[in-house]
């Protein structure tokens, strides 16, 4: 064992924080330089014109980029997930929005069979859209407080005050709203689950104000960024995903 990992619970908390802080995409998080995918713009739509898609990279982590291309004709964001993390994100801090509704498209060719979203350790999905949002941090608990204070510290930059995210589930129903159990900051709203349309492309057209009442109980406030995700690195697994055309609307 190596001597680190005598010192649980502290390291766990700091393990929690940064890889939170990679999820959602603070402002200051360590990362590696790097361009973003050639011929996204005319995929990824929304009224922040200007503000660039940036792959989000993190130490520890293996990264495997987003590769623009075409599939069953379709213009498509190819990314191949092995024992890694992949986020391409937009960051908004500096100029939110007050989100309405969200289209995208996406396709698998399987599941990871070892991920449970439930379940801390084993949170891989084979695609994710992550919405983080601004908010009245008085509400926040003790603990989300620390930690969001314990990202000021390490990094710089408060955690997003909520974060909203897409996902293709193994197992549990269409509609179900898991709670991340790294901090219930984050919620998850299972929008395709099973094996059943492996191997398809599907189309979602979501109300953001609603699915964040559902999940959160109360009204969104601004969106401060928002990300696509492929992760494989908790269960070592390797599955292809591609993102077809998403399209943001605002007030």
């Amino acid at each position: 064992m190596a001597p680190w990992l005598r010192f649980g619970p502290r390291r766990s908390a700091v393990a929690c924080v940064l890889s939170l802080v990679a999820l959602l995409g603070c402002t200051h998080a360590p990362r590696v330089p790097s361009s973003e995918p050639s011929g996204h713009g005319a995929l990824l739509s929304t009224p922040a014109a200007g503000v660039p898609w940036t792959p989000m990279l993190w130490p520890g982590k293996k990264n495997v980029p987003f590769v623009a291309t075409s599939y069953d004709g379709r213009p498509a964001l190819h990314v191949r997930a092995n024992r890694s993390m992949s986020v391409l994100r937009q960051r908004l801090a500096d100029a939110p929005l007050q989100p309405k509704d969200i289209r995208f498209s996406w396709r698998v060719d399987g599941l990871l069979q070892g991920a449970d979203l439930g379940v801390a350790g084993q949170d891989d999905a084979p695609v994710r859209v992550v919405l983080a949002f601004d908010g009245d941090r008085s509400r926040l608990t003790a603990k989300s407080r620390m930690q969001s204070e314990l990202s000021r510290a390490l990094i710089g930059e408060e955690m997003p005050y909520a974060t909203l995210t897409y996902v293709w589930c193994n197992s549990r129903p269409i509609g179900t709203v898991l709670v991340s159990p790294r901090t219930d900051r984050v919620r998850k709203i299972v929008v395709e689950s099973g094996a059943t349309r492996v191997g398809q492309w599907l189309d979602y057209e979501r109300d953001i104000a609603k699915d964040f009442r559902d999940a959160f109980g109360e009204e969104p406030g601004p969106l401060i960024g928002i990300a696509l995700m492929t992760d494989a690195d908790n269960t070592g697994e390797q599955i292809n995903a591609w993102y077809g055309a998403l399209s943001l609307s605002s007030d």
